[in-house]
């Protein structure tokens, strides 16, 4: 799946987009919530932050399922 994609996918979803950094050089991946689209970028919000993805530079991009509930940790652990 490709940038064209991303078009198509509600706002709010669950996505991983894949796409280049470093002039080309490298690949990166943006996994959270795509929370704005334009004809140039689409924002995914991370666990790190908000990420602008520039369209052009999407190698791929798929929705994903949400996150597995958290574990809680046991008496006495952490």
């Amino acid at each position: 799946m490709t940038a064209a994609r991303l078009r198509t996918l509600p706002l709010g979803s669950r996505v991983v987009v894949r796409y280049l950094i470093e002039e080309g050089e490298r690949a990166t991946d943006a996994l959270g919530e795509l929370v704005e689209r334009t004809e140039d970028h689409v924002v995914v919000r991370t666990r790190r932050g908000t990420e602008r993805v520039p369209l052009a530079q999407v190698l791929l991009a798929k929705p994903v399922p949400p996150p597995p509930p958290r574990r809680s940790r046991g008496p006495g652990t952490g």
